[in-house]
């Protein structure tokens, strides 16, 4: 057995861990970062990038179909599965290889293996021990399922999905947020036959109320079909289909079930809870500035309760870094931190959604303005629609901003800054934005809000 000593261990390699290692060798720190698979994580190689190169393969695909409308004449001969495939892959090489190199020139000790976390603090991978002065941990997060249904075959979860080498006929997708809506506008783009499945009563229902109908009535027009309010019951499968049982006794046939019922903690057998961590459901019990009930370990990430983000995840490592320095970070709620669903129509939001700022502040206390894409210019050129809306406390700052329509994640900075820095549509009025753009959709939501709307009534 050797021991190594840092100033920092870091256990998981993802956005979380990877980002507290670059900013504490940026700070001086020596670091190592244990890792069992590759830096980068499940966003890098098998979540965010190569699912949102799907995306942008399928925006292909829709753009090539639809060609003639706006006088482009093109043929849209199908999706060549092995060509996707090897484009997504190019992507997420090239990106591993930059942060590989970025790790590497911060002088980062990138230890391959399986870590387990002991007192002292420190990790032990194999037989080697590496001690910090402090240790981070960032173990990141699995694709769930429910009770009694496993996964295998037929039955896949979004790494599965993303590795299948075919375009199915029919997928059911069982779970209507994030996950199961992106992998459904690609599927549909690809010229699947696609069927919702969620319990509650809306799709994306973490949304405001307003962008999940907004959804809804964009994936009917594209023919997604949608069961909500009824929970799965089971699922049964043969060597060519798979068959999805409601507990209303609905059935769906498919030749696939996408389970997309969220992610869990990444916590089990890893020596959190014997080394005297807190567990809560799987997740590590932390302070708000993310220590952990153990001196000198900190958590940051999925496995921290809260928003599973890639850039939350990305913002906690930087913020732990800096703590650990003395530099005492300024704490990011979740609720200023962006959300944004890439499906088509994409859903981007910040802030509290129309009901939570009723509760926070009494449904006299607050304001709401919804502006219809139909009346933005560059929306209209794009072939779009969707809607923004803004709540503000009456007189008071904006305290959300919400989003539905194509390109619209990109908007969404504007609406954190807002919401960050408490600023009030008074304020935002004076700084009018390019024309045109769809970011004046946004600007006439703050113009309305500041009682002095300019395309709307």
């Amino acid at each position: 057995m050797t021991d190594h000593t840092f100033d920092l261990v870091v256990l998981g390699g993802g956005s979380g861990g990877y980002a507290a290692a670059l900013r504490a060798a940026e700070l001086g720190k020596s670091v190592a970062l244990v890792e069992k698979d590759k830096v980068g994580g499940t966003c890098l190689h098998r979540g965010c990038i190569p699912t949102k190169a799907l995306l942008h393969a399928a925006e292909v695909a829709e753009t090539a179909r639809d060609a003639s409308t706006i006088g482009i004449r093109a043929t849209f001969e199908g999706v060549d599965p092995a060509g996707v495939r090897a484009y997504r892959e190019g992507i997420v090489a090239k990106k591993y290889k930059g942060l590989e190199g970025l790790v590497k020139a911060r002088g980062i000790t990138v230890v391959s293996g399986e870590g387990r976390l002991e007192s002292g603090p420190a990790v032990r991978v194999g037989d080697d021990l590496y001690r910090g002065t402090d240790v981070v941990l960032a173990t990141g997060s699995y694709s769930r399922s429910l009770p009694g249904l496993e996964i295998g075959g037929r039955v896949l979860t979004s790494e599965h999905a993303l590795e299948i080498d075919e375009i199915p006929s029919r997928v059911v997708i069982l779970g209507g947020g994030v996950i199961g809506v992106e992998f459904a506008s690609v599927w549909r783009s690809f010229g699947v036959d696609v069927t919702i499945v969620e319990a509650l009563d809306h799709l994306v229902p973490n949304e405001d109320i307003a962008l999940s109908k907004s959804l809804e009535r964009a994936f009917r027009r594209r023919g997604i079909a949608s069961s909500l309010g009824v929970r799965f019951q089971s699922a049964t499968q043969t060597a060519d289909a798979v068959t999805v049982t409601l507990e209303d006794g609905k059935t769906f046939e498919a030749d696939y079930l996408l389970v997309a019922v969220g992610r869990g903690p990444a916590t089990a057998g890893l020596g959190y809870e014997e080394a005297g961590l807190t567990i809560d459901r799987g997740f590590v019990v932390t302070d708000d500035r993310l220590r952990t009930g153990v001196p000198h370990v900190w958590a940051v990430g999925d496995i921290v309760p809260g928003l599973q983000l890639a850039h939350r995840g990305f913002q906690q490592g930087i913020f732990v870094a800096e703590e650990i320095a003395g530099l005492s970070p300024v704490v990011i709620p979740d609720t200023q931190i962006p959300k944004v669903t890439y499906s088509h129509p994409e859903v981007a939001s910040v802030g509290l959604t129309e009901t939570q700022a009723a509760e926070a502040h009494g449904a006299d206390g607050i304001v709401s303005y919804e502006y219809n894409l139909a009346g933005n210019g560059k929306s209209e050129i794009l072939g779009t629609g969707g809607i923004v809306k803004v709540v503000r406390v009456k007189d008071g700052p904006v305290i959300g901003v919400h989003l539905a329509g194509d390109r619209v994640g990109e908007l969404i900075t504007e609406g954190q800054l807002a919401v960050g820095w408490e600023a009030h549509p008074e304020d935002i009025a004076p700084f009018i934005h390019a024309h045109p753009t769809q970011s004046e959709a946004l600007g006439e939501a703050f113009l309305a809000l500041a009682g002095k709307p300019l395309h709307a009534l």
